[in-house]
């Protein structure tokens, strides 16, 4: 932990981390928020699935493209544009009557104008500390970001069902907007800028670290997205079970983050920490009683952010400085595609079978990334003695002081 106080302690880091989790807190909220919506309003978890899944193929589409541009408009100006027209979508979504077909349209507006924090972040942290911080810092960050998936779940479930899904969706965009701004205006936003890449768009997928950290990336988020719609069919609406069960599987990721974010990166440090989420996923499938599934995703969300922290040092370390935005917003183009299947196939799953079938989709997403990340253990950079700082550009890279 002394570690973790030696990195707030560096000058914008605690800023800049508190900043970018309130600008991205709503991604805890929207999903649960527009499930609980479209199926209030059309009676079908399927419906909904596939809102949900217009929504992450929009953000899948965009991501890469957003994240790019900030290398060449600038971060400010691609935050800000993408801020309000997400917003606008969500108020949509949220005021207007309109059939499925008009939801998954205005949904997936929504998802193309996700502003890319993700990718600016990460892209911004290289540049605020030591080379031998970076690693812990993307295990702090991976860890920390466990709080939106902690208390959102918790709160728009609340709102949903004392106030009403329209007032919930209408939360999120009061606090999309409002933490999107404390971003956009953080000094570290304006400090660093991006060089534009000279390589063309996609070709950053060509660095094996980044494709497998895109593929993996796919299949956990996949299975998070599965347990998500799962939890929420199993309670339905009768109280805050859902959002405190999805809170627990949380809790369980911050700990592991916390715990396991000192430990060099070696090749098998992915399937390891995939392990424990398989194993966590596939006893979920026994017993959907409350105080088992709490249980068993405590245990699966231990070697959640520690996975996630493996994919963010990985593709740091593999690329150039003015690839790195484009790399991450391909990584989150493939979470976000795993959000859509795995909402989606959970979706079509529990209208069927059950429930049950919404875990056994989420044991299956994680069982499929503990499979890649043994076959292609060659392709994981062993960064153990190593730091994950971009590759330098031959050109240098402007700050504003």
């Amino acid at each position: 932990m002394a570690g973790y106080r030696d990195l707030l302690r560096t000058p914008g880091v605690g800023r800049i981390i508190a900043a970018q989790l309130a600008a991205r807190f709503p991604n805890g909220m929207t999903s649960l928020a527009i499930l609980l919506h479209i199926e209030h309003v059309t009676g079908s978890y399927g419906a909904a699935g596939l809102v949900l899944a217009a929504t992450s193929i929009g953000q899948a589409v965009a991501g890469p493209v957003t994240s790019r541009w900030m290398g060449r408009w600038g971060m400010r100006r691609v935050l800000t544009t993408t801020l309000i027209i997400c917003a606008l979508s969500l108020t949509g979504i949220a005021l207007l009557d309109l059939p499925v077909p008009g939801y998954m349209a205005l949904a997936l507006l929504g998802g193309l104008a996700t502003p890319p924090v993700q990718s600016a972040v990460r892209t911004i942290y290289p540049k605020m500390v030591t080379a031998r911080q970076l690693t812990p810092l993307f295990s702090l960050d991976a860890s920390l970001q466990e709080i939106i998936w902690i208390i959102a779940p918790v709160l728009i479930t609340f709102v949903a069902t004392q106030a009403g899904t329209v007032p919930g969706l209408l939360l999120i965009v009061a606090i999309l907007v409002g933490g999107g701004a404390w971003f956009i205006l953080s000094p570290e936003v304006g400090r660093v800028r991006i060089p534009r890449s000279r390589r063309g768009l996609g070709r950053v997928l060509a660095k094996p670290a980044v494709l497998l950290a895109t593929v993996v990336g796919f299949l956990l988020v996949g299975a998070c997205a599965a347990v998500e719609a799962g939890v929420v069919a199993t309670f339905d609406h009768g109280g805050l079970e859902a959002g405190l069960v999805l809170a627990v599987f949380s809790i369980g990721s911050l700990a592991g983050g916390l715990a396991l974010g000192h430990i060099p990166i070696g090749r098998w440090a992915m399937a390891r920490r995939l392990l424990i989420v398989t194993v966590g996923l596939t006893l979920t499938i026994v017993s959907l009683n409350v105080w088992w599934l709490g249980g068993t995703l405590i245990l699966a969300g231990i070697g959640i952010a520690p996975a996630l922290a493996v994919l963010f040092a990985m593709t740091s370390a593999s690329v150039k400085f003015s690839d790195t935005a484009e790399a991450f917003g391909w990584v989150g183009t493939g979470q976000l595609i795993g959000a859509a299947a795995g909402s989606a196939i959970a979706g079509f799953l529990i209208d069927d079978i059950g429930p049950t079938g919404a875990y056994v989709a989420a044991a299956a997403f994680a069982a499929a990334g503990l499979v890649v990340a043994v076959a292609c253990v060659r392709g994981f950079p062993d960064l153990r003695g190593r730091d994950a700082s971009p590759i330098p550009d031959t050109e240098p890279v402007q700050t504003i002081h």
